[in-house]
């Protein structure tokens, strides 16, 4: 249930972009059609995975120990870069199909701050976990929903952006402020799930 819960946390009530602004750069830079937003989301997915695994390990197994925390946010910056160009080479030797479809993308994600939002969040364990420890399944979990969360957003406001190029907005709101106006709404409408995810905490007693 805890599991779900994460699920529900991470997509709905926390999503990274709309309740935690992180990643608005690529949110409004990309969001524009829905095939180049669906592109960027499965290229997030995939990093924010590796990464989420990769800055776990690194900082229970070398800043914790070695007492070097304080470096735990330049580390991990310099980490996700090398990851996303380890990433990038790897793609286009052993798919260059799948490369061509998320090399356009990878290197946006260099810059994306809610792969080091997440990253730095799991590895402090700060993040919503209700009833479960926290350890790298939990962290992978979360990492995955939150992906999920990024892309579901993402994709749902392309698909209003396309729907509103093709209407006549008033020449006052056009182009990024229809878009702003468009986020907050959006945002609105995903904090109506917080009263399921309070619901589920107090059906199944977990606090």
């Amino acid at each position: 249930m805890a599991y779900i819960l994460i699920f529900i946390t991470a997509i709905f009530v926390n999503n990274v972009v709309l309740s935690q602004f992180l990643g608005i750069c690529p949110f409004l830079g990309v969001s524009k059609k829905v095939e180049t937003a669906s592109g960027m989301a499965a290229a997030v997915a995939f990093v924010l995975v590796i990464a989420t695994i990769v800055t776990y390990l690194i900082q229970m197994y070398l800043l914790e120990p070695f007492s070097l925390v304080y470096l735990q946010t330049i580390a991990f910056i310099l980490v996700i870069a090398a990851l996303v160009q380890m990433v990038e080479i790897v793609l286009k030797k052993v798919s260059p199909s799948l490369y061509q479809a998320l090399g356009v993308f990878l290197p946006l994600i260099t810059t994306n701050c809610c792969i080091l939002g997440v990253a730095i969040q799991v590895a402090s364990g700060t993040y919503a976990s209700p009833g479960l420890d926290h350890n790298l399944l939990t962290g992978v979990v979360y990492a995955l929903c939150t992906a999920l969360g990024f892309g579901l957003a993402l994709i749902v406001f392309a698909g209003i952006r396309e729907q509103l190029s093709r209407v006549a907005v008033p020449k006052g709101v056009q182009g990024m402020s229809i878009a702003l106006i468009t986020a907050g709404l959006l945002a609105m409408a995903f904090m109506g799930f917080s009263g399921v995810n309070n619901g589920l905490q107090r059906l199944f007693g977990i606090e």
